[in-house]
């Protein structure tokens, strides 16, 4: 029997029983709620019902959020740990996502762009993208006292490999050091924006004292895999490309 090919996005957790016991795997969200008019990029939207559906889902399945100091340590996922992140610090997020990771138990980490929180998502405004809100420094406050954490997502969310390194230096250095004085917590965790890196960017991550930082790449982690290039599977609605994947998924398992 060939292996069957995992669906390209995360939609729910059938297709991915044996890749998620291989080590830990990470899922990663940007927006929750309604998708308004005008969007380009839908599948960077979840609604309410399908983040609570697919909650529920690895709840019932006996996963368990993994602390982010422990996203780059696996060696097998027997104990069913997963590591959920959100890029962007959306406002949306924390209207729909708060209350239905409480309900499951879960905790997740907010990657955050500093220069920009109570604003908007500027850097897709320039791009032809529908303007979204995001988070203000009371509702932030209000994510972490739920019991989740914050990470970095740059200043101004830049391609940090197209731009100078002295200027990727300081998105990276500023925006750690403006989050922990602005909110009092440790920011040990990065996000490349894009999943835009190098090994010069990775090198500055390192630099600045991060533990960890997150790319776009899929797959699961395990032990042998670097903590500043860890794989995540982005999370998202079902497609009819995805359905009929499954569909061959079902039949050859």
């Amino acid at each position: 029997m060939s292996k069957a090919r995992l669906p390209d996005y995360y939609h729910g957790l059938a297709p991915f029983h044996a890749e998620f016991a291989r080590g830990l795997p990470i899922l990663t969200y940007h927006k929750l709620g309604p998708r308004p008019g005008g969007v380009r990029l839908k599948g960077l939207y979840v609604s309410a019902g399908l983040f609570n559906k697919q909650m529920a889902e690895l709840r019932a399945a006996g996963f368990t959020t993994a602390p982010p100091r422990d996203l780059a340590r696996a060696s097998g996922n027997d104990g069913k740990r997963i590591g959920l992140t959100f890029d962007d610090g959306f406002r949306n997020v924390l209207r729909h996502g708060l209350e239905p990771l409480a309900r499951h138990g879960f905790h997740a980490v907010q990657f955050l762009v500093s220069g920009l929180i109570g604003k908007s998502n500027e850097w897709d405004q320039r791009e032809g993208e529908a303007a979204e809100s995001l988070m203000d420094d009371e509702e932030i406050r209000a994510w972490l006292a739920a019991g989740h954490g914050i990470g970095s997502h740059t200043c101004t969310h830049p391609r940090l490999t197209r731009i100078p390194m002295s200027q990727a230096r300081e998105e990276i250095f500023s925006s750690r050091k403006a989050l922990e004085d602005r909110f009092g917590v440790r920011v040990e965790h990065f996000c490349y924006p894009y999943g835009d890196w190098n090994a010069a960017v990775r090198d500055l991550v390192a630099g600045a004292g991060y533990l960890t930082a997150c790319t776009t790449e899929s797959g699961v982690n395990t032990a042998d895999q670097p903590r500043l290039s860890l794989k995540r599977f982005t999370a998202r609605y079902p497609s009819r490309n995805i359905q009929s994947i499954w569909r061959r998924w079902v039949h050859r398992s």
